[in-house]
């Protein structure tokens, strides 16, 4: 389960942030998921949107950044985003990256995960429905951070950022710390026929766990489980994935859930970092 945790950024100032306490034992490790709140944004992004696309001023998603990063103990010019297009893309990130996407302009695109052994880089990821996934290599400090919705789940977001990890550092799924963060709950995510077909074509073994059929061409489709599903067929101990349980569909007052606002709606962030010595 994550909690809530409050972080002073001034005298006047006060930041919700949702963690993992299983995370928080590390000393080496920042992490965070955003809320709603804490931020200056207005109208339908009130108040802590981090998306410069939906329609926000640039100057408040900045200030947003600043709180966030601050409670990390950063800096936005060390902060380092994906961009997401629901691919199974995996970024290796250097220090040449750091600031991009929020000081200079990203040279990527269709990036949906991202992974380093850099201190100091605060890697983000977006959200306002879909799942976010959390890995941390204890053994080699490692981390990385993926964005799963639906196309990345059928695809294995998180045993390909795994196996990512895996290349570029010597990452063994059984070292891993794993989280899936907030997403949309069972009950809130119903799915159509021809998204449906993938899930029950990909994962036979367990669809009965994770797909109900409402009828009508209409499904249910558990994201939370799947990809915990997903993670441990990938060799990562089921004791070492920690689960939000948390739905942003079902707490869109403190959440943003794009279900929820029918897109009326700013973007929730994953934040994660190896603190510097």
């Amino acid at each position: 389960m994550m909690i809530e945790r409050f972080y002073n950024i001034d005298n006047n100032i006060t930041l919700p942030l949702l963690v993992f306490p299983e995370l928080e034992e590390l000393p080496w490790l920042a992490h965070c998921f955003t809320t709603r709140g804490g931020g200056v944004s207005q109208g339908i992004y009130e108040s802590l949107n981090l998306s410069f696309t939906r329609g926000d001023e640039k100057d408040a998603v900045l200030e947003n950044y600043g709180r966030v990063a601050k409670a990390m103990g950063s800096h936005p010019e060390r902060i380092v985003t994906s961009d997401q297009t629901h691919t199974t893309n995996v970024r290796l990130v250097t220090e040449a990256d750091a600031g991009k996407g929020i000081v200079i302009p990203r040279d990527y695109a269709d990036v949906d995960g991202l992974i380093t052994q850099e201190p100091g880089l605060l890697l983000a990821t977006f959200y306002a429905d879909c799942v976010p996934l959390y890995f941390v290599d204890p053994v080699h400090r490692a981390i990385g951070l993926s964005h799963s919705g639906w196309r990345g789940t059928v695809e294995r977001m998180g045993a390909v950022t795994i196996l990512t990890m895996r290349d570029h550092f010597g990452t063994k799924p059984e070292d891993l710390l794993c989280a899936v963060g907030p997403s949309i709950c069972q009950d809130c995510y119903e799915i159509s026929q021809d998204v449906a077909v993938h899930f029950q074509d990909e994962f036979p073994s367990v669809i009965e766990e994770v797909l109900v059929d409402k009828g009508h061409g209409k499904y249910q489709l558990d994201l939370w489980k799947i990809n915990q599903f997903i993670l441990q067929e990938a060799g990562v101990p089921q004791n070492q994935i920690f689960m939000a349980n948390m739905c942003t569909c079902c707490n869109s007052d403190r959440l943003f859930s794009h279900r929820a606002t029918k897109g009326k709606r700013g973007n929730l962030g994953a934040f994660l970092m190896i603190r510097q010595k």
